[in-house]
């Protein structure tokens, strides 16, 4: 997989923040038409003593949701953990994972925040113009912004709003379990976003691709 190298990732945290405005410029909201055939997941993890990150990327077959390939990666851990600049700290293990796989998917959806960021560009956004492909962001906790309560049956939600601004939504993908905060990465719009999570979301609260994304990253995690 083609991957764009935009900018260092080692480098000052206003710097950073900086890029990241920059770069949230750069988001593209367009319609993604039907269901994508091949869906990847991706997802990451520290090692044990917090020194190395693990990440692993899964491609499957939408639908059936079986695997097509899978890749993994170990980098050190280069940049501190800082709220509202975890894609420095994670993107470049994911990009190493990436790529690694010889197919494409048709969209990636990542384990974080997409443009529900303070600054408009999550991981999922940030791997999105890295790799200008699709992404959905489909986190399992709030980092920014507000929302109504959500109804208890799966497919409920409820719009995710920093002022008047729409930047995702908190989705019910299982009956009374707590909703994921989805929201756009790339090249998608928010209604897409919803629509595929909530299609990817056969059994479990997470989607698949992420599911099996974080199963993988985890049992590297205990390898290394």
């Amino acid at each position: 997989m083609n991957v764009k190298r935009l900018h260092n990732w080692r480098l000052s945290y206003a710097r950073a923040g900086a890029i990241q405005s920059a770069l949230a410029e750069k988001v593209e909201f367009c319609s993604f038409k039907g269901m994508p055939h091949l869906v990847a997941g991706l997802d990451c993890a520290f090692s044990k003593d917090g020194k190395r990150i693990c990440a692993a990327a899964i491609v499957l077959k939408f639908g059936t949701f079986e695997p097509v390939e899978t890749s993994t990666a170990v980098a050190k851990a280069s940049f501190p953990y800082i709220p509202g600049l975890l894609s420095f700290r994670e993107a470049p293990v994911c990009i190493k994972a990436a790529r690694k796989l010889k197919i494409s998917p048709d969209i990636f959806l990542i384990d974080g925040q997409g443009i529900a960021h303070p600054r408009r560009l999550g991981i999922a956004s940030h791997l999105g113009i890295v790799f200008d492909w699709p992404t959905i962001g489909c986190a399992k906790s709030r980092l920014t912004g507000s929302f109504d309560d959500v109804g208890f049956q799966k497919g409920d939600y409820s719009l995710l709003k920093d002022g008047s601004e729409t930047i995702g939504a908190v989705l019910r993908t299982r009956n009374n379990v707590k909703p994921l905060f989805v929201s756009v990465g790339n090249k998608c719009l928010l209604k897409d976003a919803v629509r595929i999570t909530l299609a990817c979301a056969v059994k479990y609260r997470l989607p698949e691709p992420t599911r099996l994304a974080h199963q993988r990253v985890s049992k590297l995690r205990l390898e290394i």
